[in-house]
């Protein structure tokens, strides 16, 4: 026969008295009418059964096809007190895996506290055996946990089996053992890194903590790695100061007033640790790490878009090589931003959601390290961003020279296929609160600004503005001409800049960063560099309304 295990640890004490019966209409003798037994809050294909019955004069039956359940909360459970469990099933057809309890302890919000696949079912996952067609007792004692506040109780068969059940029961045990549990925080926890402290809360059931005198059973002996801390004559959360990359083990327990533990001892064990925060100079060096690991980017970065809609507080932001998508839920990032704000000293944990990576600070930035840099978006093309997308993944980018596949208007939450030829991509509308709402999908080819995003390994463009939907640059117009831009890298103060006509030429010089650190006409196709120190540089080059770009490397 096979056997249903809770793997709750009890500890069965010789001073037991049981109580009645917290289960209502636990024999299931009073009915409403005879698919609802009084009492049970969810009863699903179940009808009274006035033949076939374990006690009494009515049993439940489970019938139909599916799942079928029968439940019940018990409240006003004592944490730390043990319950036993009792029940009498019998299973006329169905196999070993149709018929199962299925409960979990709940705290005073009416939130499980208990994992049921790994506490509750047991092996075979706490399914009953047929034992041949014949009622059959199942019963297990439970202690409640420390924050319990009631239990649901449930039982459920599935598939086309039918199954009775009878004589349920829940019965408090009245418990004089005394227990010592450390609430908060739990065993193996990592804490953020900057936390600079952490409150240890503690449970004490069935033993009178206080001072030595006053009729108390005794007092708590507790050391942090070893060290004895104060005697603790309450409980009360205590405070611990830690530090980033500190481990830290907790011991207590119980003594009598003269300081002798008590017998049979109680005591408790706790390690967690304060997470280390690895250094990392741009956020190249942060998108090559290890997600759920916490940094602290050491270099600037630029915010090139704050959403405004929902709770999350996002911001991207990028510097010269790469971009990643700040995800703040709690609103670390208390100091107010703009868009174009640098930040410097970012610290956080490096996390992911559905492929885009992202960064949750874990510590605020009281003020923007720079203002007001106007970031230059870069040019690619749909196949740039299909075959080589997480480059460009949270980066202000331009994708030029596509036509939409949709007509009508741009609405929120949705994606649009965009094609240049062959290479079809896509452009989502993601910010709702944006002007981009509404306004008219064109019919021609255009270019898309917007920032570069990913979902599943699909790579794509979510435009902000009405603005970032415009005609396409003349950039393969352009770059078609017969142009060059020498020396360079170049270490001599100037580049020639010259192309197939005789018209002006603009030239705008951005550091990595994206500022612009030059703006000029040409007339004699001689381009001034020598105010900008060594460095790479993008020089986008303008003429008769059509643009490129090109790297400029100044030794």
């Amino acid at each position: 026969m096979k056997k249903i295990y809770f793997l709750f640890i009890a500890v069965l004490i010789s001073s037991i008295s049981f109580g009645q019966n917290l289960l209502v209409n636990g024999d299931f003798e009073t009915w409403t009418d005879t698919t609802t037994p009084n009492g049970w809050t969810k009863a699903e294909n179940i009808t009274q059964e006035t033949t076939e019955f374990h006690g009494g004069a009515n049993a439940a039956k489970h019938t139909a096809d599916g799942t079928k359940d029968l439940s019940q909360t018990v409240s006003g459970i004592t944490p730390g007190n043990m319950y036993t469990i009792s029940l009498w099933y019998k299973v006329e057809s169905g196999d070993d895996t149709d018929a199962r309890i299925w409960s979990y302890w709940r705290d005073a919000s009416d939130t499980n506290i208990t994992d049921n696949a790994a506490e509750l079912r047991g092996p075979d996952n706490g399914y009953f055996d047929t034992n041949g067609n014949q009622w059959a007792e199942y019963t297990v004692t439970l202690t409640a946990p420390a924050t319990a506040a009631a239990f649901y109780f449930e039982v459920r068969s599935y598939g086309s089996a039918v199954v009775y059940w009878d004589d349920f029961s829940f019965v408090e045990q009245a418990v004089t053992t005394p227990t010592l549990t450390i609430t908060s925080p739990a065993d193996g926890d990592i804490i953020d890194p900057g936390t600079t402290s952490v409150n240890l809360s503690v449970s004490v059931l069935n033993f009178s903590v206080g001072a030595t005198s006053g009729g108390f059973d005794g007092h708590i002996h507790w050391t942090v790695n070893g060290a004895a801390q104060p005697m603790k004559y309450d409980t009360n959360d205590e405070t611990i100061a830690v530090a980033n990359g500190g481990t830290y083990v907790v011991y207590m327990e119980l003594v009598d007033n003269s300081h002798t533990p008590i017998s049979p001892a109680v005591n408790t064990t706790i390690t967690f640790s304060v997470a280390s925060e690895n250094q990392v100079a741009d956020i190249t060096a942060l998108r090559a790490g290890t997600v759920g690991s916490f940094y602290e980017l050491t270099g600037e970065a630029i915010i090139s878009y704050i959403v405004t809609e929902g709770t999350r507080n996002q911001k991207y932001i990028q510097d010269g090589g790469a971009g990643i998508l700040i995800d703040d839920t709690a609103g670390t990032l208390s100091t107010v931003f703009n868009i174009g704000d640098g930040i410097t000293g970012l610290t956080g944990e490096l996390t992911e959601y559905a492929g885009t990576l992202q960064f949750v600070p874990s510590e605020n930035i009281a003020a923007a390290s720079s203002t007001g840099t106007v970031l230059t978006p870069i040019v690619v093309s749909a196949s740039e961003l299909i075959n080589n997308g997480e480059v460009y993944e949270s980066r202000l980018i331009t994708l030029n020279n596509v036509t939409f596949s949709d007509t009508g208007s741009f609405t929120d939450n949705t994606n649009y296929d965009v094609a240049d030829g062959a290479d079809v991509t896509v452009a989502r509308v993601a910010f709702g609160d944006e002007d981009i709402i509404g306004t008219a999908i064109p019919t021609t080819v255009s270019s898309i600004t917007g920032l570069g995003g990913e979902f599943n390994g699909v790579y794509q463009i979510f435009p902000r503005y009405a603005s970032d939907i415009a005609a396409p640059l003349s950039v393969n117009n352009f770059n078609a001409n017969t142009f060059s831009l020498y020396p360079n890298p170049t270490n001599t103060g100037s580049v020639s800049i010259s192309s197939t006509n005789n018209e002006v030429i603009a030239v705008q010089v951005f550091d990595i960063l994206g500022k612009e650190v030059k703006n000029q006409t040409l007339t004699n196709n001689t381009l001034n560099v020598s105010n900008l120190i060594s460095g790479v540089y993008i020089v986008k080059i303008t003429q008769n309304n059509a643009s490129t770009t090109k790297k400029l490397v100044i030794n």
